[in-house]
């Protein structure tokens, strides 16, 4: 066999998986709201599953507990200090923080499990002026909320109701429009440009 007609079979066989599973691990765009998910859990209009994480900057405490934030509308970000996609999110996330904070919404920047060091993580997150709380990422909340990529921007109501999933690089208007609606705004959310990263 020739190379080409190698390289147009293994396409072919890489084709059928990826229909054989209907798309599970692309992410889809949402209708009703334009937001591009993963389809994976958790889903929009489900309660957030708690978690409770280590602190590592922004509130006093050595832990967090999700659900100790009812009331007010959360981002729990999942993200790296060595995702490239997320270094030109975090900006966003804190103007974000600014502009929403006094309204009643957090941020909840939540590391990856196989950050190095609580010391690594807290340069980057000094150098990128984080104001929000960063939280250690376990397998415990990789398990509740599931990702095939970073960073994963999960939207949570104020009575912990998920409102919105982005997962992957999305763009400021999407983010700030995804933050309103968690905090209960109306919202004309406009078509979101994420994908998996």
């Amino acid at each position: 066999m020739n190379k080409s007609v190698v390289f147009v079979l293994a396409g072919v066989i890489v084709v059928s998986v990826v229909l054989s599973f209907g798309g599970k691990f692309l992410p889809h765009k949402n209708t009703d709201t334009g937001f591009y998910t993963d389809g994976m859990s958790p889903a929009e209009g489900t309660m957030a599953p708690d978690f409770t994480l280590p602190v590592l900057q922004g509130v006093d405490g050595k832990t967090l507990q999700l659900s100790s934030l009812k009331g007010k509308a959360v981002l729990v970000n999942m993200w790296a200090t060595w995702c490239e996609p997320c270094k030109v999110e975090l900006p966003w996330l804190v103007e974000l923080q600014k502009k929403y904070g006094d309204q009643g919404f957090v941020i909840l920047g939540v590391t990856s499990k196989d950050e190095s060091s609580d010391e690594t993580i807290l340069a980057f997150a000094h150098k990128m002026k984080m104001n929000y709380p960063i939280l250690r990422g376990n397998s415990k909340i990789d398990d509740l909320y599931p990702s095939t990529g970073l960073p994963l921007s999960i939207f949570v109501d104020r009575s912990g109701k998920v409102v919105g999933r982005v997962l992957g690089l999305a763009n400021e208007e999407v983010m700030e429009d995804a933050t309103k609606k968690a905090l209960g705004q109306n919202v004309s959310v406009k078509t979101n440009t994420a994908s998996a990263k």
